[in-house]
């Protein structure tokens, strides 16, 4: 299948997905496998997609949805495709209503089936996470990244698949450059989106790592995040021909220094005498750096 020519069903979002009427509640609906059949499926017979592009689920939030469908069930049928020949079936929209389900002691679920290939189903259920704004912004870049590798989409063709401009594409693929640390610390909520662009255009790689560390630890915003990497460009610039004249074992101190403050450092030494420079950008991590020391 070439991009240019979607299947049945993609780029229409949701509604695509999901019958035109709810089926009658009056009585439980033959079982049939087809497509755009419903009915009710035991929750044991369903498997999350391999690969799915939502990897993280709120604990919080899942007990919630729980407790919610323990009480009025589940309304919109799960979203699934049948697997092989098995009376098993595999999610493509869902899987969160799927564990609170299982959590809230649930044996069937209501279904309907999409007869679509793999691929298929991963772009499915992608446009179907943007459109509920369920993904990280790790989780979107990645599941981007995916679609190109494996699909062979351009930007361009990826945007007009998934409903979003080709700057949002570029934009949201560039997080990939971060290290891994701080791609965690965007999935654990700690760094927003709009911290992590300002983070890549750190000077380098363990620049960032040591940036990130003290936007967390200084609870910065994304403003302040921006003229930190301003200052830290600035002073690697002028610090380079400064730290050529020193010893390694300084230079080393130095590293030491900031990876234990988690703020930029110089050690000035005159035979054995001078002094430890400590930068802070604010009174809240001059304060985060003083409970660090005493």
């Amino acid at each position: 299948m070439t991009p240019g020519k979607p299947p049945r069903g993609l780029g229409r979002g949701l509604d695509a997905l999901l019958p035109a009427r709810a089926p009658a509640p009056a009585r439980a609906p033959e079982k049939s496998y087809g497509e755009g059949n419903v009915f009710l499926c035991a929750v044991e017979k369903i498997r999350p997609q391999a690969g799915q592009p939502r990897q993280h689920f709120d604990d919080q939030a899942l007990s919630e949805l729980a407790e919610s469908i323990r009480e009025h069930g589940i309304i919109e049928p799960l979203v699934v495709r049948r697997r092989g020949n098995l009376d098993e079936f595999e999610l493509i929209a869902g899987e969160r209503r799927w564990r609170a389900a299982q959590r809230a002691g649930l044996r069937e679920v209501l279904v309907v089936v999409r007869e679509v290939s793999a691929k298929d189903a991963f772009e499915l259920a992608l446009i179907e996470n943007i459109q509920r704004e369920d993904l990280d912004a790790i989780e979107f870049a990645e599941a981007l990244d995916r679609l190109m590798k494996e699909h062979g989409y351009t930007q361009e063709s990826l945007g007009e698949r998934v409903g979003k401009d080709r700057s949002t594409i570029a934009n949201a693929l560039r997080l990939l450059k971060l290290p891994g640390r701080v791609r965690t610390l965007v999935v654990g909520g700690q760094l927003s989106e709009g911290h992590a662009r300002a983070l890549l255009g750190s000077p380098d790689e363990l620049s960032l790592a040591t940036l990130a560390d003290r936007v967390v630890k200084g609870k910065l915003s994304v403003r302040q995040t921006e003229a930190l990497v301003r200052r830290a460009k600035a002073e690697k610039g002028a610090g380079a021909k400064g730290k050529k004249g020193k010893s390694p074992s300084v230079r080393d101190l130095e590293t030491r220094l900031e990876r234990k403050l988690g703020t930029r450092c110089e050690v000035r030494d005159r035979d054995g005498k001078g002094e430890i420079l400590v930068r802070y950008s604010s009174w809240d991590e001059l304060d985060r750096i003083l409970e660090t020391l005493l």
